[in-house]
């Protein structure tokens, strides 16, 4: 069975055991390793893996081939996508100083761009200017370089932002939080919906128990993929992302990502669709 999901340690802790064939009568997997912009243009491929890690805002370009599962994915509270700059505004708080801006962005169909338009058409005036795609990793050091005015930032950069000099403008996961009372909806697992999605969910349960009863077999496997990652920094991405709602999304994972669809829908950011597809 085919699969792709990012190197960070979130993901590859949470697929740890069935990966390596620790799940009783689960399929063998096969699979891919692409930063978050990779998978979400997988899942509009016809060719696309069977199951997928990718942004909820992908969701509603993907729905009639793939299915959104209850487990395996990042939801949470004060785990949210970040607004960094240099420092170099006048009030580094500010947030109308992004007007006319160049922001990047981890990608354009990310959950944490949608959270960022959504809190940029409340906060900044006339809205920012240039938006500029490029990999997570390599956000910060262009902000650093003066290469763009900010950037948004995902994954382990909330922790390691201050090595790069940079700043917070905006935590937008703090923000939706105290906007909504609701956790912050930020990768989704996929499934083809002519598969067996309870059995599928069943097994990636069974990951996720494995891994935390078992935090250490999976260290050599998340070093392998975290890119250099200083081992304290990439615990602290999995205490964070890998939570409740990655064993079961259950009544407030749903509503935080209804309420997420429901807001980008009427400021026409997202496609209109069927919100009964996010439980079918």
């Amino acid at each position: 069975m085919k699969i792709a999901y990012s190197p960070c340690p979130n993901d590859t802790f949470v697929f740890h055991a069935w990966a390596h064939g620790l799940i009783p009568g689960a399929p063998k997997l096969d699979v891919t390793y692409a930063d978050i912009d990779i998978t979400n243009q997988m899942a509009a491929s016809v060719s696309g893996p069977e199951i997928l890690k990718v942004s909820y805002a992908a969701l509603p370009w993907v729905l009639s081939d793939y299915a959104l599962l209850p487990c395996g994915g990042a939801l949470g509270r004060g785990c949210g996508p970040l607004v960094l700059t240099d420092g170099k505004f006048k009030d580094p708080r500010d947030a109308s100083q992004l007007s006319g801006k160049r922001v990047a962005v981890p990608s354009d169909r990310s959950t944490a761009y949608l959270l960022f338009r959504l809190w940029a058409a409340k906060h900044v005036p006339g809205g920012v200017g240039e938006i500029v795609v490029m990999p997570f990793d390599q956000i910060m050091p262009a902000v650093r370089d003066g290469q763009i005015d900010a950037g948004l930032v995902i994954h382990e950069a909330r922790f390691t932002y201050g090595n790069y000099g940079l700043v917070m403008l905006e935590d937008m996961g703090s923000w939706w939080e105290s906007d909504t009372g609701l956790p912050i909806p930020l990768g989704a697992i996929i499934a083809r919906r002519s598969l067996d999605h309870h059995a599928i969910a069943g097994w990636i349960r069974e990951s996720v128990e494995y891994a935390w009863a078992h935090p250490e077999a999976s260290a050599d496997y998340v070093a392998q993929y975290a890119q250099e990652m200083d081992p304290k920094v990439a615990k602290a991405h999995i205490d964070l992302y890998v939570n409740a709602f990655t064993a079961n999304l259950g009544d407030s994972g749903y509503a935080a990502i209804i309420t997420l669809f429901e807001r980008a829908i009427q400021e026409q950011l997202v496609p209109a669709f069927d919100l009964a597809l996010l439980k079918a």
